[in-house]
């Protein structure tokens, strides 16, 4: 029986709901094919700054670094996101932890559910076909360069900064993984205005050759977020800076009809991080409201991180087998409407 240490940051509001339904999932696929997963629970966000003043403790990120991967649930409380004058916030310790463990690349897989195609605000025809996997650079650009006040305040100033190894490391990735799908890869920048994205562009071209396989697109910015309306499908592989894929990957969440369906990933180092895309909804937190197939289908991510793919598969053949038999939550204005946790039950026992 193999054991893996798993470091577990259920987090602020229907976290820890999630997580749960999760854990339980993840112990069906543990008896199933003979694995232990060693959970180690650790606070984050909120909870740690009611607990220790810091967002993301020592302690925390000890035992990240020392585990084999890490499932995290949702940040963020109202009482941060309504102060403007708040010095400490918990999105600030979800910005360390990637930058400390050396995540430098979030992988969001957009898809459809043919039995969820009316959930979309997209016309079915139009959700048809698509399968897409958004690659985004985590670390650097906008959100980490030097940036500040200055004029007695008045004048405000980010800096996006990257550097030849930050894009060529995850444009990599991006074709390695258009390889292992459909061979296509599209890199959206806006090369047409900014510094950065033209360096983006010649890292792209020079690694084209080392991946003759895959198709290679450019696409601006802000016609790519036409097009994930107008023809979602014809996106494989899409690889941005870190505003870009924040902004075109949340865009992209609808698409399913639900933020409730979508799991990620943040890799790039030994111990990734694997998480729901949705936030924290404090207002359904403790209501066995929640839908947690997000975070399952990111623990089904996790179990793909540690060589686990047949075991990824089966949460995900879980996951489709009980949407299919109409057993929804609220979200999914199903046939037949459960709670958090007897969706928990219903595909755990799916496996």
């Amino acid at each position: 029986m193999s054991t893996y240490k798993i470091a577990v940051l259920d987090g602020d509001g229907i976290g820890p709901e999630v997580i749960k339904q999760a854990i339980k999932v993840m112990d069906a696929i543990g008896k199933k094919f003979s694995h232990e997963f060693d959970y180690h629970f650790a606070p984050v966000g909120a909870v740690a700054i009611d607990e220790t003043g810091d967002p993301l403790p020592e302690k925390t990120l000890e035992l990240c670094r020392a585990s084999d991967a890490l499932l995290f649930g949702a940040i963020g409380h109202p009482r941060f996101d309504n102060d403007p004058t708040a010095k400490v916030r918990p999105e600030q310790g979800l910005l360390r932890l990637r930058k400390e463990l050396g995540l430098f690349a979030n992988l969001r897989p957009v898809a459809g559910y043919e039995q969820l195609t009316h959930l979309s605000p997209l016309r079915p025809e139009r959700m048809k076909g698509v399968d897409m996997l958004i690659v985004r650079e985590l670390t650097g650009g906008i959100y980490f360069g030097e940036k500040g006040r200055k004029d007695g305040g008045n004048t405000a100033y980010d800096t996006c900064l990257y550097t030849r190894p930050e894009i060529d490391r995850i444009v990599r990735m991006g074709f390695e993984a258009a390889g292992n799908r459909r061979g296509k890869l599209t890199l959206v920048d806006k090369a047409n205005v900014m510094e950065s994205s033209r360096l983006w562009r010649e890292v792209t071209r020079e690694l084209a050759g080392e991946y003759p396989e895959v198709e290679l697109n450019f696409m601006f910015v802000d016609n790519a977020a036409m097009q994930l309306i107008l023809n979602p499908a014809q996106f494989d592989v899409v690889v941005t800076s870190n505003m870009f894929g924040d902004i075109l990957s949340d865009a992209s969440s609808v698409l399913a009809g639900s933020l409730g369906l979508l799991p990620s990933s943040s890799v790039g180092a030994k111990v990734g991080m694997f998480e729901p895309i949705h936030g924290s909804w404090p207002e359904g937190a403790g209501q066995n409201r929640a839908n947690p197939v997000a975070t399952i289908l990111s623990a089904a991510m996790l179990l793909d991180h540690l060589g686990l793919v047949t075991e990824g598969d089966a949460i995900r053949g879980a996951v489709n087998a009980t949407l299919e038999s109409g057993y929804g939550t609220e979200d999914l204005h199903p046939k037949h409407q459960v709670g958090t946790d007897e969706m928990g039950d219903r595909i755990a026992a799916a496996i």
